[in-house]
């Protein structure tokens, strides 16, 4: 958070995080601090929130996390259990229209010049789940002369100079000394202006709340230690998250061992979501 933020401020982020805190979900967590390059002390202690959870805010050290998250595209199946967790997690709502993350199908057909580009809420794929809570990829193609076709995961960029922050009129997204950007829920409005400024579609207005939604690495698991909620379900592999001031965490080596790249680089953002296997159409 931002050194100049009011004493007031200060507590009620507090309030929220812990807030936040309180939504971990731990029954089938794999993951454990050291492979996240989380090292908690042995005389840690956390600070209880009104509703009986709470969030570690002495055994955690913001100063020495870096956080960020890698996606191998070349992994990437498509079958969309990274989207199902989010939702279910992260208490997204239950429809094919707003998500958290979401993954990007890119068809390149025989003599089309164009590529051929559809997610989950394409209403062809819509149809084919038969349902607004489970997600999956019509067989649309399997008559067309597929020269290449793969799929990338997308999701909120947490970028370096977020867009979103700045525009934002009440300070209710922000971004914490660890690199995850935020929305206070307290303070948002609703007005909207931060998801026309994200310039990877990666906000939605959350209309049961009436607040701006979008992913948070899953903030709740990864100060705890755990793996956010999309990368721990993925069958293959193809998420990947750490802490980049870990030389050795599972990002670190991602992207150090490969040639990685971010989506629409000449924005600005710098993003803080690192690809790898994706084409110059993918933006």
């Amino acid at each position: 958070m931002k050194k100049e933020d009011s004493a007031p401020t200060l507590v009620a982020r507090r309030a929220f995080l812990a807030k936040l805190g309180g939504a971990a979900t731990c029954a089938g967590a794999a993951v454990g601090a050291a492979t996240l390059g989380i090292l908690p002390t042995a005389s840690a202690k956390t600070e209880p929130a009104a509703d009986g959870a709470s969030f570690p805010t002495k055994d955690y050290d913001w100063t020495k996390h870096q956080w960020a998250f890698g996606v191998d595209a070349t992994k990437c199946i498509g079958c969309l259990r990274c989207v199902e967790a989010c939702k279910t997690e992260n208490s997204v709502p239950q429809n094919a229209h707003q998500f958290r993350t979401w993954v990007e199908r890119y068809v390149h057909i025989e003599d089309e010049k164009e590529t051929r580009i559809d997610s989950q809420q394409d209403p062809v794929n819509i149809e084919a789940s038969g349902s607004e809570k489970t997600f999956r990829f019509a067989n649309r193609y399997k008559d067309a002369k597929v020269d290449k076709a793969f799929f990338v995961p997308k999701l909120c960029n947490h970028c370096t100079h977020p867009s979103c922050v700045q525009v934002c009129p009440t300070g209710a997204t922000f971004k914490t000394e660890d690199g995850v950007v935020l929305v206070d829920e307290t303070y948002c409005i609703g007005c909207r202006y931060c998801v026309q400024a994200c310039p990877y579609g990666a906000r939605f207005l959350n209309e049961e709340k009436g607040v701006a939604d979008k992913c948070t690495w899953c903030y709740h698991r990864i100060t705890k230690g755990l793996q956010p909620a999309c990368v721990e379900v993925c069958p293959v592999g193809a998420r990947v998250f750490g802490n980049l001031k870990d030389k050795q965490s599972p990002v670190s080596l991602f992207i150090r061992n490969n040639r990685v790249q971010v989506l629409k680089p000449d924005m600005g953002n710098a993003p803080n979501v690192f690809y790898v296997g994706i084409d110059k159409e993918v933006n």
